[in-house]
């Protein structure tokens, strides 16, 4: 397997596509808002108040996935790459209009509804590739991969202790933290294709 602090690294254009997507989902949930009847307005806050907390990227929605729509992902993915590589390695920053526009459009025109729909199908993939070993290809399960990488830090003699002691606290929080798969045969989906979405989703970054 990876270690852990590189695997970390090679995610990073993915997880950034996967907030831009989160980023989709949320604006269309704000029109959703902005369309509902106006409220009577509410009594003005004491300056004591404590501010609102910040927004949090949405929560993964776990759906039944279908082959159409694996492969669906996996033809959309040159084109989606060509937009995604442009994009700064910072997903604080989301990107101008244009390229939600672009996106939106490349998704559309694989089958999805939206680019937030695309994301959505991507995250709950990628939630799943978490627990195959890349070795046998099988579905071990996210706890049996997170500790094998907790035991192949730990045996790391090379890696320097500051970055060896943030990417155990990570993987520890992580065992804190295993997904239910709702969805079992979304598991069997997932290996039948893994080659090809591990090397659309992972290997070329």
């Amino acid at each position: 397997m990876v270690p852990n602090k590189e695997r970390s690294m090679s995610r990073l254009k993915r997880l950034v596509a996967m907030t831009i997507a989160g980023l989709a989902l949320s604006a269309a949930a704000g029109v959703t808002d902005a369309q509902q009847p106006a409220q009577s307005p509410q009594p003005t806050q004491s300056p004591q108040a404590a501010p609102p907390p910040a927004p949090q990227a949405p929560e993964l929605t776990q759906i039944a996935l279908t082959d159409k729509q694996i492969q669906d992902l996996l033809d959309s993915q040159r084109d989606m790459d060509a937009i995604t590589s442009k994009l700064p390695d910072d997903p604080s920053k989301p990107p101008d209009a244009s390229v939600m526009a672009q996106l939106d459009t490349v998704a559309k025109k694989h089958g999805f509804a939206s680019y937030a729909d695309y994301g959505n199908v991507a995250a709950n993939i990628d939630m799943l590739l978490d627990g195959f070993d890349p070795q046998t290809k099988k579905f071990v399960g996210f706890e049996a991969v997170v500790k094998d990488e907790i035991a192949q830090i730990e045996a790391d003699t090379r890696m320097p202790a500051r970055d060896k002691k943030e990417a155990l606290d990570e993987l520890n929080a992580a065992l804190k933290n295993i997904p239910t798969v709702k969805f079992p045969a979304n598991i069997e989906l997932v290996g039948k294709y893994y080659d090809k979405l591990n090397d659309a989703l992972r290997e070329q970054e």
